[in-house]
């Protein structure tokens, strides 16, 4: 038994009055505890719920997020401006995702897009991003890290799945299974990247305060470019059966991000796209229904591509308006480019695999 975690555990499991939050420093010391499993399954079990019900500080999280980037494997310095999609590694089920046709458009356009994430995972166990990509002829769990660099470096693509990039924190799913519940390195996920360089990190989330914990670690953190997104199941994808709710830090256009701060709301109705979210009805259908979007077919889920394209386009300052841009994703679409990089995206991933 560590006594170091005993005392972190006794310091945030006093109860409302005599409880207190760690600094970033014991944070930091608290969760590599955890994943080199110094700390023992009982104090690491109690840990993670005593500090749900307390709720995390934005120090806290920073903390945490410096023990993922000492710990995990990071992705080299690309040429291209990156962004990365953070989304919940408990994966979707019910709402059809679109964020891999996010990322080909980025990367089509001449921007590199990087996702990160694991397998099933409680509390939802729904479709990771790994396997969404699986479905598009892409899988990445059987690429080594070193083959990851260099798909990337090729495509503008990337993702860092967990069992190969911090094998460590595959240790904690079966703690979020037993607790029942997301302990607060969930909300940290959505705020991690692999990529130590300059970036644009996208993180999705369901509850107001968790944008306001991503705004001050973020700022800790020293990380002024990013978008916080009410997006579809805490994903980065933007709805359209109703207005959007997103913020925006920083100006993605301009070498140096202002330090500024703003709120914006859309509606896809605005833009002739409005409509339901295509509900997730299966796996299968989940891929047929992307597979359809990216043949360039006119179907319910593209318009939510078109409309997640068109703002991701607008956002990294590729069109100069939302109207543009949206236009733009249109064209991407309907002209073939997003199939083309799929395509060129199988046969990097591919050929990797048949030299190794």
């Amino acid at each position: 038994m560590s006594e170091t975690f005993r005392d972190y555990l006794k310091k945030i499991g006093s109860g409302p009055h005599t409880g207190k939050h760690l600094t970033r420093e014991e944070a930091a010391s608290a969760l590599e505890m955890m994943l080199k499993e110094t700390a023992t399954p009982a104090q690491i079990g109690a840990f993670l719920i005593a500090h749900r019900m307390q709720r995390p500080t934005p120090e806290e999280l920073a903390g945490f997020l410096d023990t993922y980037d000492k710990m995990a494997a990071a992705l080299p310095k690309g040429e291209s401006p990156v962004t990365v999609l953070g989304c919940p590694y408990d994966g979707r089920s019910r709402t059809t995702p679109v964020t891999p046709i996010v990322a080909l458009s980025l990367a089509s356009a001449g921007f590199s897009a990087i996702l990160h994430g694991g397998d099933r995972m409680a509390t939802k166990y729904g479709m990771p991003m790994v396997e969404v990509w699986q479905g598009l002829g892409v899988d990445w769990t059987q690429l080594s890290r070193d083959r990851v660099h260099e798909v990337f470096k090729t495509t503008g693509i990337g993702f860092a799945y967990q069992p190969h990039w911090l094998p460590e924190a595959c240790r904690l799913a079966e703690y979020r299974d037993q607790i029942g519940k997301r302990p607060p390195v969930a909300t940290m996920e959505l705020m991690w990247s692999p990529y130590h360089h300059r970036q644009h990190i996208v993180s999705g989330f369901v509850h107001p305060p968790t944008e306001n914990l991503f705004r001050e670690t973020f700022a800790l953190r020293g990380q002024h470019l990013f978008t916080t997104v009410k997006g579809l199941e805490g994903s980065c994808d933007l709805p359209r059966s109703r207005t959007a709710i997103i913020g925006l830090s920083g100006d993605r256009s301009t070498p140096e991000p202002e330090l500024s701060w703003q709120r914006l709301h859309v509606h896809s109705r605005d833009y002739g796209l409005g409509g339901p979210d295509v509900p997730f009805e299966s796996e299968e259908q989940v891929i047929r229904d992307l597979k359809a979007v990216i043949a360039g077919k006119d179907t319910e889920l593209t318009k939510s591509a078109i409309w997640n394209v068109g703002f991701y386009l607008w956002r990294t300052g590729v069109s100069k308006d939302l109207s543009a841009a949206i236009e733009a994703a249109k064209t991407q679409i309907s002209s073939g480019k997003i199939a083309e990089m799929l395509e060129r995206l199988r046969e990097e991933t591919v050929r990797e695999l048949a030299i190794d």
